[in-house]
């Protein structure tokens, strides 16, 4: 057997590659499991990447995200255009996002992992996060890309975005395309193993004694028919009253949202037996279909993650804003989804007599308001509580060489060097740029008014504020030999003759 070249899928390390085999002889001992398990390898296989999936890319995704938040908060409000940019509209709207998101993802990481913990193989839930989650790491990389600006886009040993915005497609393509795992698994496993009574159908329909086929089959029918019916019902009933008279758990800010789940459960339980029974076995085959259901299901499950974490976490106000952003964008996004599905529905007619039915008035959510992306973002820039908690387990070690703990002591020194700095400048009675504090703390001690401990800080801070917005640098001759050195070597090729 011969270990050939590895692949180097976008500038990442990867130990993938062409391995290539002669006369391989395998002893049956070798096989994982014994010789019990030949002719199973498929099913393992399936059932490994229904655990790595919950694991490995959103965990991955997940971390890079809360990083990624605690970075954009820190960075905007170190770097300065007259003002620290992250009090701008535009930059507020993606700390807003970023922070959103991370706190969602590490809400759905955290509790997707304990299934795994206690021995499940959730295949479907697996879907729905290596789904959502690398697509929202994409969103979080590129927003944060945007933010940083030259910082992001100028590679080198100081830069903490490139690598991840660059290799950002990975994580969407491995281990089931995001496009497939969308289109066709999440629904596609879905619809059979979260229904309570499709699953048992098919096992009866496959009896191989006749006598009890029928039984086991005629029971399951009725059963279907009749919870069809019930969420028919409870699908209008919710959809009138707007979900205002049905329990919930807690009578906060949180119940509209618990309500609002549970009529959207119904509406996904109805629609899923009305397009069973109008396509299906088409239903596989029309992808977008699949996937706008799927898109509702997974709302429904991520949604459920947030509000299990706010509620782990003793259900502390601070973390409103956090928990407020990814309740509305989910049940947003899946209104979008419910509306998109009913207007594309292979029936027009029964499109619109679904959408009477499931929407009557309309979409409820709508996109998350201004005010609530700008709490986000004060979050985001101020330590507290709250942000410790959205970063928690990212390494923000102070020791030298840490980019992240670097960046997190600029913070706390540019909030204690700013009132510093305002006083300076009301006794020198004049602008003085930030973006000087070195020069700042000499005007301070000439004029009396600060410390040589307060000098200090702000010179500091300078030096803090200067790596973190400074960009790496090369000589020409070092950019020319990194580039030589990568290039393939390649065998001159023989010419003919002439």
């Amino acid at each position: 057997m011969e270990i050939g070249n590895r692949h180097f899928p976008l500038n990442v390390p990867f130990q993938n590659g062409p391995i290539k085999g002669q006369d391989i002889f395998v002893p049956l001992d070798y096989i994982i499991g014994g010789t019990k398990m030949i002719g199973q390898g498929w099913r393992m296989l399936v059932e490994c990447l229904s655990v790595g999936r919950v694991i490995t890319l959103p965990s991955t995704s997940t971390g890079g995200a809360k990083s990624i938040a605690l970075a954009t908060g820190a960075y905007a409000r170190i770097r300065r255009q007259f003002k620290p940019i992250s009090k701008m509209e535009g930059i507020e709207e993606m700390l807003g996002r970023i922070g959103g998101n991370a706190y969602l993802m590490d809400a759905v990481t955290s509790f997707s992992t304990k299934g795994v913990d206690l021995g499940e193989k959730p295949s479907v839930i697996s879907a729905i996060c290596k789904y959502h989650l690398t697509e929202k790491m994409r969103q979080v990389v590129n927003d944060a890309m945007d933010v940083h600006g030259g910082k992001g886009i100028m590679l080198g040993a100081t830069n903490y975005l490139g690598r991840a915005y660059q290799g950002a497609p990975i994580a969407i393509t491995v281990e089931g395309a995001n496009i497939l795992t969308r289109n066709m698994m999440i629904y596609g496993q879905g619809a059979m193993r979260c229904h309570p009574y499709v699953l048992t159908e098919l096992l009866a329909a496959n009896n191989p004694d006749a006598d009890e086929s029928l039984e086991q089959f005629d029971q399951a029918v009725f059963g279907h028919i009749g919870f069809a019916i019930s969420n028919l019902f409870r699908s209008l009933w919710f959809s009138l009253s707007g979900a205002r008279f049905t329990q919930a758990p807690f009578r906060d800010e949180t119940a509209g949202y618990y309500r609002s789940m549970q009529r959207y459960s119904s509406n996904m339980a109805f629609l899923s037996d009305v397009a069973m029974a109008v396509l299906g076995g088409e239903l596989k085959r029309r992808e977008r279909i699949s996937a706008r259901l799927g898109d509702v299901l997974s709302y429904l499950y991520l949604t459920s993650c947030v509000l299990k974490r706010f509620d782990d976490e003793g259900r502390k106000a601070d973390d409103l804003p956090l928990m407020h952003w990814a309740m509305q964008d989910s049940l947003h996004k899946l209104e979008v989804a419910l509306e998109e599905l009913l207007d594309n529905f292979p029936s027009k007619i029964m499109g619109k007599a679904l959408k009477l039915v499931i929407m009557p008035f309309g979409k409820k959510y709508k996109r998350p308001s201004d005010q609530l992306e700008h709490e986000i973002a004060i979050l985001l820039q101020t330590p507290s509580e709250a942000r410790s908690r959205l970063g928690a387990g990212q390494y923000l070690s102070r020791e030298q060489g840490s980019l992240m703990g670097d960046l997190e002591q600029t913070l706390e020194n540019v909030i204690a060097a700013e009132p510093i700095y305002n006083k300076v400048c009301k006794a020198a009675k004049q602008y003085l740029p930030f973006t000087e504090l070195d020069k700042v703390a000499d005007k301070g001690l000439e004029l009396g008014v600060i410390t040589e401990e307060q000098a200090t800080l702000l010179r500091e801070t300078e030096k803090g504020r200067l790596r973190a917005i400074n960009v790496d640098d090369f000589k020409h001759s070092e950019l020319v030999q990194t580039v030589e050195k990568a290039k393939p070597k390649r065998k001159p090729r023989a010419t003919k003759a002439v």
